[in-house]
């Protein structure tokens, strides 16, 4: 039985230079190589017989002719001397790659370390791009020298190196130089051929490398086979296939740079030399891809899991699928193995074939997103509520992502309010609707501002329809302003004007409360039409007068600081926000001009209560009476000037601000007093 790998063959990059070279022929334009396009002789005769020839340099190419830069790349000064002339870079895009790594680390003062063959093209080429001062190793018993250790180390792959070696050279590196970084450049492509030649030998009794001999990737399939399988043989052709006896199990594999009409003329020769029982049409269908076209749907499984892709074995055909990391999902805070496992069956949408690679270009998001489109299309149509995480912010507003399709959400329909950071939306998930659909763009444009809107609506509602005067609600605090705090009462803002924050006075609500602060409020006043509603906040039993009112009565004698005078007397604070006045008759034993000869301002005395009038929060206090009165001798009845009974009534108020009329009430014993000291 006769086996071919289904990796063998042109890798993405070679075939790519050698399409766009095939390509300018048949265009009737005159190129020249810079180098062999590939290491294979017999496409290096085709293309000779067809007037394409490689040169050494570019000062070697006529002047006349495009210059093409094959697969393996070149440095940087290349590129620099070309002196305007016109050229194909037909590079690698794997190979580019590293070209920028050493580039931008070389110019950051790293020490560049490529694995790989110093006689390489391609690593001549990679070693151009930081002044051909890199440290090449291709020997696992290299020693570290002085020109690594202590140093920043930035290490890349040639990308067909084997990656056994890789690691292993990378390990003794490790192992003296602690600062290093390491990229693994070697070419997804020589991976999975490595991988699968080795896997192959170990179960073939011949195993058959197809290759030129200068092909570096060929021949490392070669030591790979070679490794398990003893019957292991080199060729560039059909024609050099070993006169052997018949095994059983043949394996054919071949390096990157074998064009696929050779491996078919070998798999034809070794079938009929054979005389094997399947004919060469049933032979060669393991190495032909099924027909496989953009837009296919099938299923296929998963057979290995990388950090950035996914290889999917499509079953009957040849070719391994290709999932990219971000054709699995959208959502970048994903890894692959976040998406999918090992053996799990998955149905993906075909980008396309890439032959050249070995692998076929698949999306599972692209799936994805088209089942998603149809539920999206439905639910504008519906007016369905979707559900979708915030995945990036754009330019004027947010991206969600609902089951695999991107929906943009303008700023001003991305929240309820105004928001200043659109980033801060990030990773959130939304409930939104989709407002506009462009269905030839396959374009969708949500809301969470209508459904908040909506939904307030109805809270609306129902609030106005329960409201009444003296309700209570656990409101949440929305906003503050200079007069007070907007609370959210149930989807409907009322105000805690400042007054009612606090029975201390305050300067400004955020001495009381701030944003998002839960309070207990109930409604003091509402009207229906307007849509306006004073709460109430402060509670009746932190009311200082009301707590007086259970701590003080008439005879107490009660410490009072002195805090403001009036012409007729002076407020003492008993407690905080609670005042007595001390009548200026009141104050001394004496008669005094003014509060100010006796009391000062912030002075503590002793007083005591002699009224209460709780409902006016009126308390009197007077000094005079506890100030101990002398004994007089009595005097005849005679001597003694009548006086009158009644005088005018005093009227006065512990608010500072009402202004008071002074008039002195006298009583008949007073009288007497008064009568004395007039004698």
């Amino acid at each position: 039985m006769i086996t071919v790998a289904k990796t063998a063959g042109f890798c993405y990059g070679v075939k790519r230079a050698v399409d766009g070279v095939y390509g300018e022929i048949e265009n009737g334009k005159k190129i020249a190589t810079l180098g062999h396009l590939i290491h294979n002789r017999q496409v290096i005769e085709d293309l000779e017989r067809r007037g394409v020839y490689s040169y050494n340099s570019v000062s070697d190419i006529p002047e006349d002719y495009t210059v093409v830069i094959r697969a393996h790349g070149v440095a940087k000064s290349v590129y620099e001397n070309m002196g305007g002339r016109e050229y194909i870079d037909l590079t690698c895009p794997f190979v580019s790659k590293i070209h920028k790594i050493v580039s931008e680390h070389y110019k950051n003062g790293y020490k560049i370390v490529i694995v790989g063959d110093k006689n390489h093209p391609e690593v001549i080429g990679i070693n151009g791009w930081c002044d051909d001062s890199a440290v090449i190793i291709n020997d696992k018993n290299y020693e570290i020298d002085e020109i690594l250790r202590g140093k920043d180390i930035c290490i890349v792959a040639q990308t067909t190196i084997n990656k056994e070696f890789f690691g292993e050279i990378v390990q003794i590196i490790k192992k003296t130089c602690k600062s290093t970084l390491v990229f693994d450049t070697i070419c997804s492509a020589t991976k999975d051929r490595q991988k699968e030649a080795a896997e192959l030998s170990k179960n073939s009794d011949m195993m058959i490398v197809i290759g030129g001999r200068e092909s570096s990737n060929t021949r490392k399939l070669f030591d790979i086979s070679k490794s398990s399988c003893q019957n292991t043989y080199h060729i560039e052709t059909f024609e050099d296939l070993p006169q052997t006896k018949s095994y059983n199990k043949i394996g054919i594999t071949a390096g990157a740079s074998t064009p696929g009409g050779i491996i078919e003329e070998v798999v034809k020769a070794m079938s009929e030399n054979l005389k094997n029982e399947e004919n060469f049409a049933e032979l060669f269908e393991q190495y032909e891809s099924k027909a496989l076209n953009n837009g296919d749907i099938i299923e296929g499984t998963v057979v290995e899991v990388r950090n950035n892709e996914v290889i999917v074995d499509l079953g009957g055909f040849k070719y391994n699928g290709q999932l990219a990391a971000d054709q699995l999902t959208d959502d970048p805070a994903l890894k692959p193995s976040d998406v999918v496992k090992e053996g799990e069956t998955i149905k993906v949408y075909v980008v396309g074939v890439n032959d050249g690679e070995g692998k076929v270009v698949l999306s599972r998001k692209k799936l994805i997103a088209m089942e998603s489109w149809n539920k999206i299309k439905a639910a504008y149509e519906s007016g369905e509520t979707l559900e979708g995480k915030i995945i990036k912010a754009v330019k004027g507003g947010v991206i969600a992502l609902t089951d695999g399709s991107q929906v943009f959400i303008p700023a001003r329909q991305a929240s309820g309010r105004f928001v200043q950071d659109l980033q801060s939306l990030v990773g959130t998930t939304v409930n939104y609707k989709i407002i506009e659909i462009a269905k030839r763009r396959n374009r969708a444009i949500g809301s969470v501002r209508v459904i908040i809107a909506a939904a307030r609506k109805e809270r609306e509602e129902k609030f106005w329809s329960e409201a009444e005067v003296g309700k209570k609600y656990q409101g949440t605090v929305k906003s503050l302003t200079s007069f007070g705090a907007f609370v959210d009462i149930g989807g409907v803002d009322g105000l805690v004007h400042i007054s009612e924050l606090s029975w201390n006075k305050i300067k400004h609500p955020s001495e009381v409360v701030k944003e998002g602060d839960v309070l207990d409020v109930y409604i003091k006043d509402m009207n229906t039409e307007t849509k306006k509603i004073s709460l109430g906040f402060k509670k009746i039993e932190d009311n200082p007068w009301t707590i007086a009112q259970s701590k003080i009565n008439i005879g107490d004698v009660v410490k009072c600081k002195i805090v403001r005078m009036m012409p007729f007397g002076a407020f003492a604070e008993i407690m905080p926000n609670v005042d007595g006045l001390i009548h200026i008759s009141q104050i001394a034993d004496r008669r005094i001009g003014k509060p100010e000869d006796v009391l000062t301002i912030g002075e503590e005395v002793e007083a005591k209560v002699t009224d209460l009038n709780w409902e006016e929060k009126k308390i009197s206090l007077s000094i005079r009476a506890l100030i101990p009165v002398p004994e007089k001798e009595e005097k005849p009845a005679e001597d003694i000037p009548a006086v009158p009974q009644k005088a005018e009534t005093l009227v006065y108020s512990t608010d500072p601000d009402v202004e008071v009329e002074e008039a002195i009430e006298i009583e008949p014993a007073e009288a007497e007093e008064a009568s004395a000291d007039a004698e």
